[in-house]
Formats: structure tokens, C-alpha cells, sequence
């Protein structure tokens, strides 16, 4: 995941930068632009991302993992050789019909996990998220000042050398005596049918509505921050790469050090519950900020709400079985990609094109980021509704 999120990472502080050139215009042309082709990876990825999941739980992870990661690598060459907007369309769809790993990833985790390693081992794929994150981004606006497509083919080369990992080192986690016996169907993955089968978990289908909702102003933020920074404050590639480094040196300490205390002295829920009170601020401060500098203190503070993720896949994975960790990821990654799909085109297409073209009656780039903390404190209502609804059953004595 390390090298994962690394490969990734360095492609964010170029490819609007990219788009901007390849349309020879500025930040608010490009973003309509970054919009759709943001959107459209994650598109693909909600129609696949369940074919994903019940694959790995009917063949095992590691195939699926060595797919999605093979897959990537193909996705960073063709949008290396991008020659106009239609090439990164392109590169961006073959990319989500791959599959993200993190469905088969997190998967994976839960085969390996009990009740006391669960929370941590959620935490530690923070942890090489974080990584990823400090290294990435800062790699990715050293190699932009050098060319725009070098970070492209650097991408490709760690994203092949992953999947060289993955397929002499990996072992596989899921047995074959607990893998899913019943044979694929089209209604299996269908992913409006997975999302349904939440159902059958109550509180997971209140968690996902958590989820969706939270990762829906996430996502939002991730489409929109390089085009918002640059716009408002004139930051360069590196200032970006520097900035996104930082993003990721703050997740590992809060994700690498916070999770398991928080989880231990708070429990699960609370722990969330603080995650995302501490983002929806977090945004709202990122949008209002009036200069530059001030937003490096902001990060680390916002940092704190990483430790929601891992709270809510830990009371996700102690409620499924065991033989549908697969399916259960899968579904949890349909919608966090049906928000990608809408968020970036909400976010960045209208919203940010709106408050940053000439003719808009009122300028203000982070009218994004402060619909983003709206939605988040509704998530957190939401939350609350979901925990009075299903409260903590009392251990037996």
C-alpha cells in the first residue's frame, strides 16, 4: 500500500497542471476539465470496484491485488504519453476498471485481524497511507519542475515494481476452506445490488451513509486543493508537493501513533465521532484562511481526522462475516467511489469553476472546501441517529 499510495501521490501536484496545458488555459478553464476526468476513474470504479470484492472472495486476494496493481501501471504509462485531454480520459477509465487495491487491501486486513489487532492493523493502512503521502506529493513536485510527464512514467516504473513485489513476496490470506463457494453472477455484481446487501447489517448500512457523506466533502477537498492553492495563493507544483508531504508526515503520526490509544480510551465510536469534528472544522478553516502560510499550521489539526477511517472499518469488520470481508469492501468501496463520481463534478466542476471565473459576482476559491464542512457535520448527525438507533450491548457478565 506503501508503494501504492507513493505511485499515486506524485502524479497529484502535475496532472492539473497538465490539463492546463494541454488546454492552454488557467486554473478555473482546467477545472472542469479535472473534473470530469477525475470522475470518471471513479465511475469505473464503482462498476467494478464489487467484481473486485467477490473475486478475491471467491479466488483468493492476492490474484486480485496483482490485477489491480498491474493494472495502475498500464494507467500511469498511457497518461505519461497523453497528447490531449481524451488520453487522460482514456488512461483514467482503464485505471478504475482495474479496481482499486485498497477494496482487496482492506480485505486482506480483516483476514488477518482479530479483536485486538483489527483497529491497529486499520491504522497501519493510515500509517503507508501517510507514507505514501509524504513522499509522493514532495516527489512529485520536484519531478514536475523537471517535466510535467516525468512523474507520469516514475508513477508507472514504482507501480510495476509493486506488482513484481506483490507476486514473488505476498502470500495469500484468504484460505481456501473460507473462500465464497457460490459462483459469480450478474446480479452479484451488480453494484446497486451490493449496496442493498448492506442491509443485511444494519448499523453498517448507517456507517456507510457516514461514509459516503464524509468521503463525498473528502473527496471534494482532494479534487479541488491543488487548483484552490494555486488560485488563491499562486503556489507552484513544489509548494503543493511540499504542502501534500506534509499532509502525509501529519497522517502517520495521528494514524501510526493516535489510533489504537483513541480506540482503547474512547472506544470505536467516540473515536469516530472526534474524527469528524475535528475535519469539519478542519475544512471550514482551509476555506477561510486569508494567506498562505497559515495552512501548514491548519494540517496537522486536520490530520486528527484520519482516525475516522479506521474506527468505522473496525466495527465494520467485527459486524461481517468472515467469508464476506470481500463483498463488504467492495461495497464500502462503491460508495466512496459513486461520491468521487459526483464530488469532483460538484465540487471542482461547478462550484469552484463558479467562485473563480471572471464573471462571478462574488470571488471566493474555497467556497468548496466550506460546502465540504457543512456536509461533514451533517455526517456527524448522522452518526449519532445510527449509535442511538444500534447502542453498544452491554458485555455479558
Amino acid at each position: 500500500m506503501f508503494i501504492d499510495v507513493l505511485s499515486i501521490g506524485i502524479i497529484i501536484p502535475v496532472l492539473p497542471e497538465l490539463v492546463q496545458v494541454l488546454i492552454g488555459g488557467d486554473e478555473s478553464a482546467a477545472s472542469p476539465y479535472v473534473a470530469v476526468i477525475t470522475a470518471v476513474f471513479s465511475l469505473m470504479q464503482f462498476l467494478f470496484a464489487p467484481v473486485m470484492g467477490l473475486l478475491s472472495d471467491r479466488f483468493g486476494r492476492r490474484p486480485i491485488l496483482l490485477l489491480s496493481l498491474f493494472g495502475l501501471g498500464v494507467d500511469f504509462i498511457i497518461q505519461g504519453f497523453a497528447t490531449n485531454v481524451a488520453w487522460l480520459f482514456a488512461g483514467r477509465m482503464f485505471a478504475g476498471m482495474m479496481g482499486a487495491s485498497i477494496t482487496t487491501a482492506n480485505a486482506y486486513i480483516a483476514d488477518v485481524s482479530d479483536d485486538d489487532t483489527r483497529a491497529r492493523n486499520f491504522g497501519l493502512i493510515g500509517v503507508m497511507f501517510g507514507l505514501g503521502f509524504i513522499i509522493g506529493p514532495s516527489l512529485g513536485g520536484l519531478l514536475g519542475g523537471i517535466g510535467l510527464r516525468v512523474p507520469f512514467f516514475t508513477a508507472a516504473g514504482l507501480a510495476l515494481i509493486n506488482w513484481l513485489y506483490g507476486y514473488f513476496i505476498l502470500p495469500e490470506s484468504l484460505p481456501s476452506d473460507r473462500r465464497r463457494a457460490q459462483p459469480l453472477s450478474l446480479a452479484a455484481i451488480n453494484p446497486l445490488a451490493v449496496l442493498s446487501r448492506l442491509k443485511r447489517y444494519p448499523i453498517i448500512g448507517g456507517l456507510a451513509l457516514v461514509y459516503a457523506i464524509k468521503g463525498f466533502a473528502q473527496r471534494g477537498l482532494e479534487t479541488t486543493w491543488v487548483l484552490y492553492t494555486a488560485a488563491k495563493f499562486d503556489w507552484s507544483e513544489i509548494d503543493n508537493g511540499l504542502a501534500l508531504g506534509w499532509v502525509g508526515v501529519s497522517a502517520l503520526i495521528i494514524q501510526g501513533g493516535l489510533v489504537r490509544p483513541f480506540v482503547r480510551r474512547f472506544g470505536e465510536r467516540r473515536t469516530m465521532m472526534i474524527g469528524i469534528v475535528v475535519s469539519g472544522t478542519a475544512f471550514a478553516c482551509y476555506a477561510l484562511v486569508p494567506a498562505g502560510w497559515m495552512v501548514p499550521i491548519i494540517i496537522p489539526f486536520g490530520a486528527m481526522g484520519g482516525l475516522t477511517g479506521p474506527a468505522i472499518q473496525s466495527i465494520v469488520t467485527k459486524t461481517a462475516g468472515g467469508s464476506e470481508q470481500g463483498e463488504i469492501q467492495g461495497a464500502l468501496t462503491s460508495v466512496s467511489s459513486f461520491c468521487s463520481i459526483i464530488a469532483p463534478l460538484f465540487f471542482t466542476g461547478l462550484l469552484f469553476n463558479y467562485f473563480t471565473r471572471d464573471d462571478t459576482p462574488i470571488r471566493f476559491p474555497g467556497a468548496p472546501l466550506l460546502a465540504g464542512s457543512a456536509l461533514i457535520f451533517i455526517s456527524l448527525l448522522v452518526a449519532l441517529s445510527v449509535f442511538r438507533k444500534f447502542p453498544v450491548k452491554p458485555e455479558p457478565t
